[in-house]
């Protein structure tokens, strides 16, 4: 295991917070290894690049010989995360978490190590909780604690309603710092009040506090607004490499040096030389290292071929999935959208439609209904880039 203080460079290098800094040196000093908790609630399908900022901050307390506590969030999902909200969210149910869990799981082990890593879901010990458990987390602090919270307060010097579920949420949360007896807590910077709930819970279950590490928010695509998928505005990283690059190719100029800091290995020194010279070939390497990290070299290599084979030369890809066409005539085009996977939803499809993004053969279409005839063998595209070849 490295020096304290190597390890310390390393791992508060690009982090937005450490708390308390000192402290984490000291228990690096102790010599031994640390449980780093990480808690992701399942209530979107894909594990985004901010999802991955995180993820690769854990990754590294790996590599230095600390287990990776991963907390699937299958209950505290049901109860929703009122961080920067200024509503209250709608609650998802069990089977949706539960199917969300399932698909997020093959996606984490893109960015973390086998080993030494722990998967546990906070049902677990949440889900046990008695009534006079629960009433024993709600004593450990006040109306006015949770108040310091700056969402909370906004929301209630606005006269907007804050429900008491809300307040549980950052105590279910801290609670699972009790649960797994968590030294460090990783999350965005969004989180950090309530990683230190956890700090605060532990200590009044007296347990020894947990520092907490924060690493900075990713601005999505839109180059305004944090990365969310309810908002669109995200890469996920199971995603087509050719999707990948296309879109961390439309993110603006002024993202990509924190692209480069948070999502490659890159040295800074190195990074500061390839902002200096051509903007786009600066994306492109951005793009490659991006992509390479989770499909591989050669994926990337080829998905910037398809970039250039649509963007630069205006032709089609030369590889695309098949979707055969059923015998209905005329083809219902938005359920023929969802069908092929470009779009999620016939809402969407429709969307698409009338702001003249789907073609065939190159050629908007904006009509929902379309001959049979006049769609096979040719190549259906929605946006700029997604295609099928129809059969």
């Amino acid at each position: 295991m490295e020096t304290p203080d190597i390890q310390l460079a390393r791992l508060t290098e690009g982090a937005d917070a450490v708390v308390p800094e000192e402290e984490l040196r000291e228990r690096l000093a102790e010599g031994k290894p640390l449980r780093v908790k990480l808690g992701m609630d399942p209530t979107a399908p894909s594990v985004t690049l901010g999802w991955a900022v995180v993820l690769r901050k854990l990754r590294q307390f790996q590599e230095l010989g600390h287990t990776a506590v991963l907390i699937v969030g299958d209950f505290t999902a049901q109860v929703g995360d009122p961080s920067g909200k200024s509503e209250t969210r709608r609650r998802l149910s069990e089977a949706e978490v539960r199917g969300y869990a399932d698909e997020l799981l093959d996606q984490f082990a893109r960015v973390l190590l086998p080993e030494p890593l722990e998967i546990r879901y906070n049902s677990e010990w949440l889900g046990a909780l008695t009534m006079a458990d629960v009433l024993e987390l709600t004593s450990k602090t006040t109306v006015a604690q949770m108040l310091e919270r700056e969402d909370f307060r906004n929301r209630f010097e606005s006269g907007q309603p804050i429900s008491t579920m809300e307040f549980m949420y950052p105590l279910l949360q801290g609670y699972d710092s009790v649960a797994v007896d968590a030294d460090i807590e990783l999350g965005g910077s969004d989180q950090l009040w309530n990683n230190m709930m956890g700090r605060a819970l532990m200590d009044r279950y007296g347990k020894r506090g947990q520092m907490v590490l924060t690493m900075p928010l990713l601005v999505g695509t839109d180059g305004v607004q944090k990365m969310s998928q309810s908002l669109g505005n995200y890469v996920g990283i199971s995603e087509e490499p050719s999707e990948m690059f296309g879109k961390i190719m439309s993110i603006p100029d002024l993202l990509m040096k924190s692209y480069f800091a948070l999502l490659t290995d890159l040295d800074p020194v190195e990074v500061d030389g390839i902002l200096g010279g051509h903007a786009g070939q600066a994306k492109r390497r951005l793009a490659a290292e991006i992509v390479a990290s989770f499909h591989g070299a050669p994926a990337a290599a080829a998905a910037e071929d398809a970039f250039d084979r649509v963007f630069k030369q205006h032709q089609a890809p030369e590889e695309m999935v098949s979707v055969s066409l059923d015998d209905s005539d005329p083809v219902f085009l938005p359920a023929l959208i969802v069908t092929a996977g470009l779009t999620k939803s016939s809402s969407e499809a429709r969307r698409m439609l009338s702001q003249g993004a789907v073609k065939v053969d190159g050629v908007k279409v904006a009509n929902e209904q379309m001959a049979r005839a006049d769609l096979a063998g040719r190549v259906l595209q929605v946006g700029k880039r997604r295609f099928v070849r129809l059969t």
